[in-house]
């Protein structure tokens, strides 16, 4: 393929960094900017813009199943669970780092210096589904299920299966 004109290019750049459209006027500017780091500013911009953590957030608020209810049978309302999702969104914006971002959710009341920020974090431990209407009779299945979680987000790997048996070809028991 032919090099995509700047028109093109800017449509891509900044669907792919924030998930929107260029306004005219950033078209305008970028394809009327002969300066030879006029993309290199196009994307630090798209990088700074608040979009961007929405934008890739959203992928990794997928992989952890995001919802604001606690589905299943129980499906009730969780009115804080948006204090987690607004946390992954700002850490994509503030380039946190992946390790970090993985720490913080999963041992984030654990840490020293815990702070609300990693407390929150732990959000992520909250968002495993619950299971009967005696959630401490069925606890384990709600462990269960946020370990299946990490798993499939981490590893790639369905683990909830382990609980019965050990996996054919990967090595886990």
């Amino acid at each position: 393929s032919p090099p995509a004109d700047r028109r093109t290019l800017i449509r891509r750049a900044t669907y792919d960094l924030t998930g929107l459209p260029p306004t005219i006027q950033e078209i305008e500017a970028f394809v009327n900017d002969a300066s030879p780091n006029a993309f290199e500013r196009v994307i630090d911009r798209l990088l700074a813009s608040p979009h961007y953590g929405e934008r890739w957030g959203r992928h990794w608020l997928d992989l952890v199943r995001y919802a604001d209810t606690a589905g299943e049978n129980s499906d009730h309302p969780l009115p804080h669970m948006w204090r987690y999702r607004n946390w992954v969104i700002d850490s994509f914006n503030r380039d946190r780092p992946y390790d970090d971002f993985l720490r913080d959710q999963l041992a984030g009341d654990l840490l020293p210096n815990r702070g609300p920020d990693r407390i929150v974090a732990t959000g992520f431990l909250a968002l495993a589904r619950r299971f009967d209407h005696d959630s401490d009779k069925s606890m384990h299945l709600t462990r269960e299920d946020g370990i299946d979680t990490l798993g499939k987000s981490l590893l790639g790997l369905t683990l909830g299966c382990a609980r019965c048996h050990d996996h054919k070809y990967d090595a886990v028991t």
